[in-house]
């Protein structure tokens, strides 16, 4: 049969024993509970969640594959030598962006939590100057999307880490400024890990992304370069 779209309490016992076991041997004794129970269902997740992206967000459908991280930890350059993460997740990025990520969508599988997000988090520089620029001419805006009714019953407003001064060379007294100050731009769901059990796990999470489709497309809309226009093929002249 194929893996479907949802997980089982299998799943949440072996995700609470990784972060109890968090090394090497505990892992590989299990490994086929995890690649069965925790892998499966999530890669399952995602392509039934990529396929009603269609509809409302296209340039973020991408194969599951590519949207499912990794649960080995990048331990190069930190103190934390755990070779695992005790959840699963998978973020789909926006065509045009992929490889510096942008703003998109996110959800994860935890020990302890289910996790549904979407928004540009921690973006580089660059990004950071397009989105304050974007905002201080499309604030009104921002405003009615962030501060939409039924956006922030189903989210909370991610930690924006604002600065605590105006970034230089963008005004004080600005209308946008408490945003402008922010350096990521989110929102995100924290649910009980028994969430990932039920059967309506699909329609929580689509009816969340959804809701969150036109801030996603605000906040991508300064890091898509436009398409340039072909410029028109011109006959040589002949030869005298």
């Amino acid at each position: 049969m194929s893996p479907q779209p949802i997980f089982t309490e299998e799943a949440l016992r072996f995700l609470r024993g990784l972060k109890r076991n968090n090394r090497r041997e505990w892992f590989e004794k299990r490994r086929e509970v995890y690649e069965r129970e925790v892998k499966a269902p999530m890669l399952a997740l995602v392509e039934r969640l990529t396929q009603g992206m269609a509809t409302y967000s296209p340039a973020h459908v991408r194969p599951a594959a590519k949207c499912v991280f990794r649960i080995y930890r990048d331990t190069r350059f930190s103190a934390d030598k755990t070779p695992y993460k005790t959840h699963l997740g998978a973020w789909w990025s926006r065509a045009g962006v992929v490889k510096t990520s942008g703003a998109g969508y996110y959800v994860h599988i935890g020990a302890d939590e289910f996790v549904i997000a979407a928004g540009a988090y921690m973006p580089e520089k660059d990004q950071l100057l397009a989105i304050r620029r974007h905002l201080l001419e499309h604030y009104a805006e921002w405003k009615r999307l962030i501060e939409d009714r039924r956006l922030l019953r189903a989210f909370a407003i991610h930690d924006p880490m604002a600065l605590a001064r105006a970034p230089k060379g963008f005004p004080v007294d600005h209308p946008a400024i408490k945003w402008i100050k922010w350096r990521q731009w989110g929102v995100t769901a924290h649910l009980p890990a028994e969430t990932a059990l039920k059967p309506s796990l699909v329609v929580e999470i689509e009816k969340r992304f959804r809701l969150a489709a036109p801030l996603v497309a605000f906040l991508n809309a300064p890091l898509v370069a436009p398409a340039r226009p072909r410029a028109a093929w011109i006959a040589p002249l002949p030869r005298k």
